[in-house]
């Protein structure tokens, strides 16, 4: 069965009207040293007996340890990552402060091979990024979710 993901990139408009989105890096002990590529929306699989938006909405739950604040959602479309899953995001405007997220955690074998099972945030950090310092940080699959905004943000409503 095809890996399927959801997620939710979160945006707020400053007074002039630029755009922030906001960002996650991934946590465990693979990320940790790595900036570019390591940031990502919020986001998470799911399976065949619910929507997408669905889990959208879910994972950022999960993720963040926060709702997702009101408002309607943008369709952003989809995309396929390098390692062949499909990721579906929607734009949502809002705020939320960084310092409030309490990230879920997994659990993962480390160091590998040795029989000791750790516990590590999802997300170990969660910042606000102007869209271009974002592209520079963002798993590359993911950009054309920023590219997609700001052109949804560009054109007038109507």
């Amino acid at each position: 069965m095809p890996r399927r993901s959801a997620g939710i990139l979160l945006y707020r408009l400053a007074d002039d009207g630029s755009p922030t989105v906001l960002l996650g890096h991934m946590g465990g002990p693979f990320w940790t040293r790595r900036e570019a590529g390591a940031w990502t929306i919020p986001k998470g699989e799911y399976g065949p007996g619910e929507t997408a938006e669905h889990a959208a909405r879910r994972e950022f739950h999960e993720e963040l340890g926060l709702p997702a604040p009101p408002g309607k959602l943008l369709p952003l479309g989809e995309i396929r990552q390098a390692g062949g899953k499909t990721v579906t995001a929607w734009a949502l405007r809002g705020d939320l402060d960084p310092a409030d997220t309490v990230p879920g955690t997994f659990t993962l074998e480390w160091p590998r091979g040795s029989g000791t099972f750790r516990e590590f945030p999802e997300l170990d950090r969660v910042a606000w990024f102007p869209p271009d310092r974002a592209a520079k940080l963002i798993v590359t699959g993911q950009r054309t979710f920023l590219t997609r905004l700001t052109e949804l943000l560009a054109t007038p409503p109507g």
